[in-house]
């Protein structure tokens, strides 16, 4: 399979942006990727021909509530989840994450204990360490091998026990990129009697997210991270949830998904996270020969860029190795590049990060600099100090050429 990156490059507009005749190279994708034009299309027509609430007679309220229906069909149709009913929006992730805490939380007494990853982002982190403290509940810390970038499960074998309720843990890691063995993780909570709740934000652009193959209670995602509008999707095991006190207002309806949606959702949000998904479906199907049903083409497209994408990653990997002073703060050993995504992170042995993120930025290039929330990683690393670390991530729309561009700036810079 290969993907066509003239015809992919067409389908977003901001790639054809320049400044005083300088093209763009958007390396800055693990933060927020660019769209393509049916997301924003889709939005447009949201707003401007279903602008109402749900449950009316009305056009546009019936308009509306089918936007809707089809975002929750296409959140499930990514995510292979068992019913849209169990698809959860939001503003971001990690409001989600915040709101369905309370919930969670309710089902624990003190004593109870929390496995928490020394790799995740602090929206996975954040939100647990304030529900122990209110509730009296233990956090024990899974660490990963700062070597290899990696856990070792015989670490998190020794961390559950009968009083552990629930696991998180990250599908890949938004500072190293490290990919993690979500369905191990997920069998061996289940099996010590722990919820896992998984944070796939960094995962979703770049490979499938099966919640049942993961065999996971929650998973959350953010579809501006996979080419969508600014959002938050949430799943939830159809029993899990329903065994859950929501926190809502009293006229809000009783039954899942929207007794855990406070409040107006963005429906104009929705639209374009359901373009997003079908923009993957038309990848699938134009490139991948991908056949069948919506959530067989998404797997196709999927496929194909993820193959795509390892390319970027060890040539982004083997060329930022070869430039003297740096050091790569993930995995770059070619036996394991396969557990790893395209995201990079790196250091220099005499520039500050936001010094290089700055000269980058002068060249067009954009990266971002710092620990970008993962403050467990760039501790653990010991970087956090010293001002994190370069963070460059290209994702299927970027070229080689461009992360050439990357590698002359940065040759230029530390020169």
């Amino acid at each position: 399979m290969s993907l066509d990156l003239q015809t992919i490059r067409s389908q977003f507009p901001a790639l054809n942006e320049t400044d005083d005749g300088l093209a763009r190279v958007y390396l800055d994708n693990p933060a927020g990727t660019q769209v393509p034009r049916r997301v924003v299309d889709a939005m447009s027509r949201c707003m401007l021909s279903a602008s109402a609430n749900m449950g009316g007679h009305f056009r546009t309220s019936v308009a509306v509530g089918d936007i809707v229906a089809d975002a929750q069909h296409a959140m499930a149709d990514f995510l292979n989840a068992p019913s849209a009913d169990e698809i959860i929006f939001g503003q971001n992730m990690t409001s989600l994450t915040f709101h369905v805490s309370r919930s969670i939380g309710r089902h624990f007494s003190a004593g109870d204990e929390i496995v928490l990853s020394r790799m995740d982002h602090d929206a996975n982190v954040g939100p647990w360490v304030l529900l122990a403290r209110d509730c009296g509940l233990s956090i024990r810390w899974l660490p990963f091998d700062t070597e290899t970038f990696e856990f070792d499960l015989r670490e998190l074998e020794n961390l559950l026990n009968e009083r552990t309720r629930l696991v998180c843990v990250c599908s890949a890691s938004n500072l190293t990129g490290t990919v993690n063995d979500v369905r191990t993780i997920c069998r061996m909570a289940r099996d010590a009697g722990a919820w896992t709740y998984i944070d796939a934000v960094q995962s979703a652009p770049h490979m499938i997210n099966d919640v049942q193959d993961f065999g996971c209670d929650f998973l959350v995602c953010s579809p501006y991270k996979f080419f969508g509008p600014h959002q938050g999707t949430l799943w939830g095991r159809r029993e899990v949830l329903e065994s859950l006190e929501p926190y809502k207002l009293r006229p809000a309806p009783d039954s899942i998904p929207w007794c855990f949606s406070p409040g107006t959702a963005s429906h104009e949000g929705m639209a374009g996270t359901a373009a997003a998904v079908d923009y993957f479906a038309w990848v699938g199907e134009t490139m991948a020969g991908g056949e069948g049903d919506r959530r067989q083409r998404v797997r196709a497209g999927m496929t194909a860029i993820a193959e795509y994408e390892q390319t970027l990653a060890q040539y982004l990997v083997r060329g930022l190795q070869s430039l003297p002073g740096i050091t790569i703060h993930g995995i770059t050993s070619a036996e394991a590049m396969s557990r790893r995504g395209p995201t990079v992170a790196f250091t220099h042995e005499r520039y500050a990060p936001d010094d290089i993120a700055r000269a980058l930025a002068a060249e067009n290039v954009f990266a971002w600099s710092g620990h970008n929330y993962a403050v467990e990683v760039a501790k653990s690393l010991g970087i956090y100090e010293s001002g994190g670390a370069v963070r460059v991530g290209p994702v299927h729309y970027n070229t080689i050429d461009e992360v050439d561009r990357l590698f002359e700036a940065l040759d230029s810079v530390l020169g």
